[in-house]
């Protein structure tokens, strides 16, 4: 079968557009050659929808963009996802479905049956699943049909235990199909591109039959999809991998069930990103994560306070990627405080990366502020309560010139700051998206070394230097905080895999060091809730992901 793979972008909630995408992406296959089109999960309406699910017209204005594109496919058939009302009224009001759209109409439809409900899917909330996956015959094949989840039920995966025993794929495996398509909206983080292979590989050789696997791209939220659509023959040997991070639309000759493998096996026909370095991935999943959260949103232009440090600057960079040098602006806002050698970096930076620069001093404007409030401090010793009002007078500024300009101001905090609240709130906090809250600076320095790979655009100074909030004279962050190798490791262990103090000591860690580490990740949740919403690419990231309830007394 020559199979059309549509690796799309959908926007949420975009219907008309989302509807014009499908529709020129099948006009183009079929015109190729295709045999069938399939598209990701919930492409019709974007995933995740989320509550607007509840709106009362959403469900119906789905179904009506899924019967006009259904109108407009002839003799190829359309596979896509969209939501389907729950007919029978009993469970959940609406089905996560993919519609089989032929001559005119929709001719049949396939439910998803395992509905995630961790880290950041919240399914259960909107879906009733289904019992059994579903098979339909077309041109003489028995295809068999799953959304997304339907495939994660390998031995190697801890949310298996989640479905009780169900197994779709193993339904599947006793109806003798030719062809195994799932469709996914399957958001991105660290290694999982070589899981799904593994995934895909595995439900060939289970079914005994190819398997074609399409998968959306794009930002969405915090959510970033990756694409890497992918198709195995019978044996799992993988026969074509899409582009990561990228639309594409390919066509694939998938081999009849039980035909041979060519002997010897051509090479996989894989697009160059589909397996490339980590750095890479992580560069242009915070890319494409920036640009269309900035472009779904409205935003053409954004701003950045560059500090001379290593942070603001990998933002910069990474903003220049995602909307072009003459959308950003750089602005500098030196305090007393400020060193003449961050001031520099932050100029050599903006001239590296050819944006716009302006500086705003903030001296007078903090000094004025500390004098409206000296009859209220006077008797108080200098604390972090006068530092903190440089961050402050620097948000109110930058979301001053934001509202003015209609730019996009990006917060710079990497994940390691925003878990011990090395961060002030309504200061360097203020902005609209924050693009490495779910990078640690170890990571942070290593996306700085990969941006420089070619030429140097962040300055090596910055790289080099002692990180330093720069709120006191002589101030570096390791006059708070751990070494970041140390204290990303510990943070690594408590916030990402759950492990207890007890547990950190144990491996070796200084039990003095753990306890404050631990006790400043608790104390801050309350400044996490308040930030920004960030790109995710860990398997849990601060935001819709971790819910740790901001009043609690639990100490592990």
């Amino acid at each position: 079968m020559r199979l059309g793979l549509a690796q799309l972008n959908p926007i949420v909630g975009d219907l008309a557009g989302n509807r014009r995408r499908i529709l020129d992406a099948y006009a183009a296959l079929v015109a190729q050659g295709a045999e069938l089109v399939v598209f990701p999960e919930l492409a019709v309406c974007g995933y995740p929808p989320r509550d607007l699910l509840f709106k009362r017209r959403f469900v119906p204005d789905v179904a009506e963009s899924l019967a006009q594109i259904a109108a407009a496919v002839g003799e190829v058939p359309a596979l896509l996802g969209t939501v389907e009302l729950n007919p029978t009224g009993q469970g959940r009001p609406f089905h996560n479905s993919a519609a089989f759209c032929h001559r005119g109409r929709v001719t049949a439809h396939a439910r998803k049956c395992l509905l995630p409900t961790y880290d950041v899917f919240d399914e259960d909330r909107y879906f009733e699943p289904a019992a059994a996956p579903t098979v339909i015959e077309f041109a003489g094949r028995r295809l068999g049909l799953t959304i997304c989840e339907d495939l994660w039920t390998h031995p190697m995966l801890n949310t298996r235990q989640l479905y009780r025993g169900r197994q779709p794929l193993a339904q599947l495996a006793a109806q003798s199909c030719d062809l195994m398509v799932n469709l996914s909206a399957s958001p991105w983080h660290h290694d999982k591109e070589n899981v799904r292979q593994q995934l895909v590989a595995a439900a060939a050789r289970t079914l005994g039959c190819p398997v074609a696997y399409i998968n959306a791209i794009g930002g969405n939220d915090e959510l970033i999809f990756d694409g890497r659509s992918q198709v195995c023959d019978a044996s799992g040997h993988l026969l074509a991998g899409l582009a990561a991070f990228a639309e594409e639309i390919r066509v694939v000759d998938v081999p009849d069930r039980r035909g041979a493998p060519a002997a010897p096996r051509a090479p996989a026909a894989l697009h160059p990103t589909f397996a490339q370095h980590e750095m890479q991935d992580t560069h242009e999943a915070l890319v494409l994560g920036l640009r269309d959260y900035a472009h779904k949103s409205g935003f053409q232009r954004a701003l950045i306070a560059l500090s001379g440090g290593i942070d603001s600057a990998l933002v910069a960079a990474l903003a220049v990627e995602a909307l072009g040098r003459d959308n950003i602006i750089g602005v500098s806002l030196p305090s007393a405080i400020s060193s003449q050698h961050s001031r520099d970096d932050a100029r050599i930076l903006a001239a590296h990366l050819g944006i716009r620069f302006e500086t705003i001093a903030i001296a007078e404007a903090v000094a004025a502020t500390e004098q409206a409030l000296q009859p209220l401090f006077a008797g108080r010793p200098r604390d972090v309560a006068e530092e903190n009002i440089q961050a402050r007078i620097r948000g109110v500024l930058m979301m001053a010139l934001s509202n003015k300009f209609g730019a996009l101001l990006l917060t710079t905090g990497n994940k390691s700051e925003m878990a011990v609240g090395y961060c002030t709130l309504y200061g360097d906090m203020c902005g609209g998206l924050a693009v490495i809250s779910d990078v640690f600076k170890t990571q942070v320095y290593a996306l700085a070394r990969w941006v420089n790979r070619e030429r140097e655009v962040i300055p090596q100074r910055t790289i080099d230097k002692a990180p330093s909030a720069e709120l006191r004279p002589d101030q570096t962050d390791q006059d708070s905080l751990p070494p970041y190798d140390l204290l990303d490791a510990i943070l690594q262990g408590y916030v990402e895999d759950g492990l207890s103090r007890r547990d950190l000591v144990a491996r070796g860690f200084n039990e003095a060091v753990v306890h404050d580490v631990v006790r400043k990740v608790d104390l801050n949740e309350y400044k996490r809730k308040q930030a920004a919403p960030g790109l995710k690419i860990t398997p849990l990231a601060f935001g819709v992901g971790r819910r740790i309830p901001i009043v609690q007394k639990y100490v592990s």
